[in-house]
């Protein structure tokens, strides 16, 4: 995940119920007629962070 403004990732990023974080992956809004189904459906899931995005987050989101 890119380095962002707090407002930038507040609208980005859940926290789950356990306390994890969750963001949608890029490329799924436009140009999808040409991309294939595999590249459709590897783009759908949310993405749990790793531990370095993990205190990132902690550290933007507590301001």
């Amino acid at each position: 995940m890119k380095i962002r403004s707090r407002s930038g990732a507040k609208k980005r990023v859940k926290i789950t119920g356990s306390g994890k974080y969750r963001f949608e992956k890029s490329c799924k809004r436009h140009l999808l007629a040409q991309k294939s189904k595999r590249q459709k459906n590897i783009g759908g899931s949310k993405i749990v962070v790793n531990e370095t995005q993990a205190k990132y987050l902690a550290k933007v989101l507590s301001k």
